[in-house]
């Protein structure tokens, strides 16, 4: 009786589980490409990014001069001058080691701005593919271009275009 129960017990939790779920494919990278202000924000961060690196390599080189002046001229300064040029050399190069972490470190000024630029354009589209899935009754949606364990997606699961028609780019 308790192997009769248990038994029932067992299929019925299966046949619940194999309830039809429904799978749909994004690629963001397609979707981003398609979208201009993204595109826009990308271009204004790369000029930002060329810009504050030309900075930093400005510094890199000064450091990089007063160090091969030193080296040429070592022999003819006596030591309070050695001295003097080497904590030039060093203060240099932190201000270079400083001005870098401050535009490209973890929390630096290009985080913020691509932060700052990128978020409003992510949580648009996000909100775009949670409609399209609570619409069409998705459980899950996965990004085709992130994600590496995917080998095959059939191009009618994929709701990329649906996703920019939401946002309103057609295409």
């Amino acid at each position: 009786m308790k192997k009769t129960l248990l038994t029932l017990m067992v299929l019925c939790a299966s046949a619940l589980s194999m309830q039809a779920q429904k799978f749909a494919l994004v690629d963001m990278d397609y979707i981003f490409k398609n979208i201009p202000a993204y595109e826009r924000a990308n271009e204004q961060l790369n000029q930002v990014s060329k810009k504050w690196q030309a900075e930093v390599e400005a510094l890199q080189i000064e450091a990089q001069t007063l160090y091969k002046n030193y080296q040429n001229e070592v022999v003819f300064l006596s030591q309070e001058q050695k001295k003097a040029r080497q904590d030039a050399i060093v203060a240099k190069e932190k201000e270079a080691a400083d001005l870098k972490k401050k535009y490209f470190g973890p929390q630096g000024e290009l985080f913020k701005k691509r932060t700052a630029l990128m978020t409003p354009i992510q949580e648009e589209v996000y909100n775009a593919v949670k409609d399209i899935a609570d619409m069409r009754g998705y459980q899950l949606i996965l990004d085709r271009a992130s994600d590496q364990g995917i080998i095959f997606g059939s191009p009618k699961i994929d709701v990329s275009n649906e996703v920019l028609s939401k946002l309103g780019y057609s295409n």
